[in-house]
């Protein structure tokens, strides 16, 4: 209820903080789940050529680093306006911020791994063998991100844990 409250009060730098914090988290999540879904398994599949993979997984490199920066310093911002250390540690909704940060990082760190397999690959020109690598921290990286949208939705619905 907290950043309600602010936002009522026309706390307008708050405010673009939300939207830009949500709409690089969703661009990032979605594309998560969309290449583990949608690409990886094609190029499992033997249906991508080296090429086409390499450059998908570069757009996904590229949307995750470049959300992450905008997603971190807006984060970084709400924190800082709406919670104290205190609050952060030692309430539900803290709890709820600092797990979203450790989910937000773990999917990261997966679709930077990932990614790392499947260039491996590519520049050898293979596909099946760095798909089928890259899997596995393609899929971390998906439950992540369903975790994380999971933890705003929790903390959009106003819950404390």
């Amino acid at each position: 209820m907290e950043s309600a409250f602010l936002l009522q009060l026309g706390n307008v730098d708050l405010t673009v903080s939300y939207v830009v914090h949500m709409l690089f988290g969703a661009l990032m999540t979605g594309a998560v789940l969309f290449f583990t879904y949608a690409v990886n398994p094609v190029a499992h599949a033997g249906e991508l050529a080296p090429e086409t993979l390499a450059a998908a997984t570069g757009k996904l490199t590229t949307v995750t680093r470049v959300s992450s920066v905008f997603v971190f310093l807006t984060g970084g911002h709400q924190a800082g306006v709406i919670y104290t250390f205190e609050s952060l540690t030692g309430s539900g909704r803290g709890h709820l911020v600092l797990g979203m940060l450790v989910l937000w990082l773990a999917m990261v760190a997966f679709v930077e791994v990932g990614a790392s397999k499947l260039r491996d690959g590519t520049d050898q020109d293979k596909v099946r063998t760095p798909a089928r690598e890259a899997r596995p921290f393609l899929r971390a990286a998906s439950v992540a991100a369903v975790l994380v949208l999971v933890d705003a939705g929790l903390l959009a619905a106003g819950a404390s844990l």
